[in-house]
């Protein structure tokens, strides 16, 4: 679309004027706070992030203990780049206590899984506390002098992506503790559809909280206030929820980001495919990792050289510090120029399995089924079962799951 505006390098920023809200309830009573950008989107204005829209929250922080979840993504743009989010509050005189570190840690640079340690950082001295390491909670004690805690990371939009995770326990620590949570909303990249297995309740866990389509079509402020409203916090509590929405943006806008959200999605190619290839993860096939093309390719040594006309060897790299089939040749395919994805896709997965010399050595069930939410991915891809046959199998979860996401959508699609 050639009107439309992508942050790439340089933001110009607008800032819409709001009023001021008043107190907030406490935490038991609370619903969901929604600060809109504006009653109209204007798909010809460039994108404002949530962080960005200072005058809204900036009066909700003063004179307040902060607690901030932030990573390498959180950021405010300017027209000469970007500070981070910390520098530029404690910049204006927003008293931070300490930062809680998701997975990749605050700057962005641990592998996958890999544990993140409690620390300092060295450019603000600020306390670090990891949330994917001893806890990934933050505990009473953690939280014991912090007013507000400020949620802002740049999500991707799928359900094994962990930090809406890290965000609804988050909601959860804070409705124990009376402690007021404000999301700053950024785009998803991947909001313009809703696809895939749906969770299973006997397979949540920290890849999957809720009973959500693998990829849900939403930013992770319209996720936050579905979190709240529809009791999925422990105990049914619900927290003291404000959302600063992001301005001038709609569900089916391309948006590529400026800035990677973790280490192995390093452009929009590896984003886009990510939904797909990323339940290869829960299996013995590489998908990129330890090549510069994380997410845009898969392989192994073990499926059938005859098949495949493309081969690579993954080597330790940034972000990948043992990957899948170290120095070994793999065989598979190059998917770095497929466009914009629309729906989550099996072909790959299928294929994989279909030219595999050996099937057994395909699938770690345990690792499939957290990724794919349900044991019945894997049973129906062993059974012979093409991708439209599977694929109408989700159709009902699916539009169970639209009719419910339809009540938190805060931007048009």
């Amino acid at each position: 679309m050639a009107f439309l505006y992508v942050f790439k390098s340089t933001v110009f920023i607008w800032f819409l004027t709001l009023a001021a809200c008043g107190n907030q309830p406490k935490a038991e009573n609370q619903e969901t706070v929604i600060i809109q950008a504006s009653e109209e989107v204007v798909t010809k204005k460039p994108i404002v992030v949530a962080a960005n829209r200072t005058e809204v929250y900036l009066p909700k922080l003063k004179g307040k203990s902060v607690g901030i979840i932030a990573n390498q993504t959180s950021v405010i743009f300017k027209k000469d780049g970007h500070t981070h989010l910390v520098d530029s509050l404690l910049s204006l005189g927003i008293k931070i206590k300490k930062v809680f570190a998701p997975e990749h840690g605050f700057r962005g640079q641990a592998d996958a899984g890999e544990k993140v340690k409690d620390g300092v950082d060295n450019k603000t001295g600020l306390p670090l506390i990891s949330l994917y390491g001893k806890n990934r909670k933050p505990t009473a004690e953690q939280l014991k002098d912090v007013d507000v805690l400020l949620f802002d990371i740049q999500d991707v939009g799928v359900r094994f992506y962990t930090y809406i995770a890290t965000l609804q326990l988050a909601m959860e620590a804070c409705a124990e503790n009376d402690i007021a949570i404000i999301v700053l909303d950024r785009p998803n990249p991947n909001a313009h559809y809703v696809d895939g297995p749906k969770m299973e309740a006997d397979h949540t866990g920290f890849l999957g909280m809720n009973e959500i389509p693998l990829v849900y079509g939403m930013t992770i402020g319209e996720y936050a206030h579905m979190i709240n409203q529809e009791g999925w916090l422990e105990g049914k509590l619900k927290a003291n929820l404000t959302v600063i929405e992001l301005a001038n943006w709609t569900h089916k806008m391309e948006y590529s980001l400026p800035i990677r959200p973790s280490p192995n999605l390093p452009n929009d190619a590896a984003i886009f495919l990510y939904p797909s290839l990323g339940l290869f993860e829960g299996t013995n096939v590489n998908a990129g990792r330890g090549t510069e093309f994380q997410f845009q390719r898969y392989g192994a040594s073990f499926l059938d050289s005859t098949q495949y006309s493309f081969s690579y060897m993954p080597r330790p790299n940034f972000g990948s510090k043992n990957p899948k089939e170290k120095g070994a040749l793999c065989f598979g395919k190059d998917l770095s120029e497929i466009p914009r994805m629309k729906e989550v896709s099996l072909q790959w997965l299928i294929d994989a399995y279909q030219n595999s010399v050996d099937k057994s050595k395909i699938f770690n069930t345990n690792g499939f089924t957290k990724h794919a939410g349900t044991q019945k991915l894997q049973q129906q891809i062993e059974s012979g079962m093409t991708e439209e046959e599977i694929k109408l199998t989700w159709k009902t979860d699916i539009e169970g799951f639209k009719k419910i996401r339809a009540n938190y959508l805060k931007y048009p699609e």
